[in-house]
């Protein structure tokens, strides 16, 4: 069923108002329980304590909103049991987030957990046939499902280390996800892609610098889940299927770029890819004399960069895909050869 763009405009308004009030709630409630990110390990740059629990008010607004559009617009079960399939895994590491807030867990429950999450999500998909980019061979496209789901919830943990950083790169890349799925007429993906787009907007009036309360564990693992899940079911318009592959890539380039950053960074100076460190984008941007907040608008528009270059090679005809994906690829490239060449830390 086609929704409308004042329905859409709806969904984001509400989603971003939801969110932006739940936000300061979240945060007494976390002060007077001390939910408290506190600086007290190198990798951490912040000098004061800052509460969690921003990521329970976007979860809390993304399920709130998607259901009640569900049950006030035609209920079915069918819409009901789909929304589900897509909320329900980002839910679950939503909650396995919010345990590591509160009592601080080592890396293997999370991995487990992110593990388990991506073969729901394969097995949901396959058995549905909702793969947007299906190779035609059932165990690869289980592979390929689970390997995107676990590497895009760690890049999108990973990328939470800077004040609006996560935050505003996940709109941008949900803002333009809605975009290709309106025009492709794949109307529940532009829906939730719309809600996450609200969310995170209406969370960051409080997570830009200087931060007055972080996401956390729960709202990065959510939406890692929730996006990874959503770029891995839209089915681009092309027919080519390298160039398929390439638009969810293309969405969230900038947290891969980061982690793969993070991760050669470590593995160069023997030290555990899991461990912390000021070896991100972000903390590269600031020793190279950019403020947190420059470094984090500088980021988004690396996000929206990449996203106008999903959106180009997704237009039909334009017969441009492959130059466009290639001068896409070489710019990511060099940009992982430029942040590799400085300061590790």
């Amino acid at each position: 069923m086609a929704i409308s763009h004042v329905d859409y405009f709806f969904l984001f308004v509400v989603s971003y108002v939801l969110v932006g009030l739940l936000t300061p709630l979240m945060r007494k409630i976390a002060l007077s329980h001390g939910v408290l990110d506190r600086p007290n390990s190198d990798h951490k740059s912040h000098k004061n304590p800052v509460p969690y629990l921003g990521g329970v008010a976007i979860i809390i607004g993304v399920l709130t909103v998607s259901y009640v559009a569900l049950i006030s617009n035609e209920f079915t079960w069918s819409n009901f049991w789909l929304a589900t399939s897509v909320l329900g895994p980002a839910i679950v590491m939503g909650l396995v987030g919010l345990w590591d807030d509160l009592k601080s867990l080592n890396p293997l429950p999370r991995f487990i957990g992110q593990s388990i999450a991506g073969i729901g999500v394969a097995i949901i998909l396959i058995l549905n046939d909702n793969i947007g980019n299906p190779t035609g061979i059932t165990f690869l496209d289980a592979a390929i499902t689970v390997l995107w789901i676990v590497g895009i919830c760690n890049s999108i943990n990973f990328f939470d280390n800077l004040d609006g950083g996560a935050a505003g790169t996940v709109a941008i890349t949900a803002i333009s996800l809605t975009y290709l799925a309106i025009t492709s007429d794949q109307y529940f993906i532009a829906a939730l892609s719309i809600v996450v787009a609200g969310s995170t907007l209406g969370f960051l009036i409080w997570n830009r610098a200087p931060a007055r309360i972080y996401m956390g564990d729960a709202g990065a693992l959510f939406l890692g889940v929730l996006i990874a899940t959503l770029t891995i079911r839209f089915k681009p318009s092309t027919d080519n299927l390298v160039i398929s592959f390439a638009i969810p890539v293309l969405l969230l380039a900038i947290p891969i770029l980061d982690t793969t950053v993070a991760v050669f960074s470590r593995l160069r100076r023997k030290v555990s890819p899991f461990q912390g460190g000021q070896d991100h984008l972000s903390h590269r941007l600031v020793r190279y004399g950019l403020s947190r907040r420059v470094s984090a608008i500088a980021l988004w528009l690396l996000s929206v960069f990449y996203g106008l270059f999903a959106v180009l090679i997704s237009i039909q005809n334009i017969g441009y895909e492959y130059p466009i994906a290639v001068v896409a690829s070489v710019i990511w490239i060099l940009l992982l050869a430029l942040f590799l060449n400085t300061n590790d830390e």
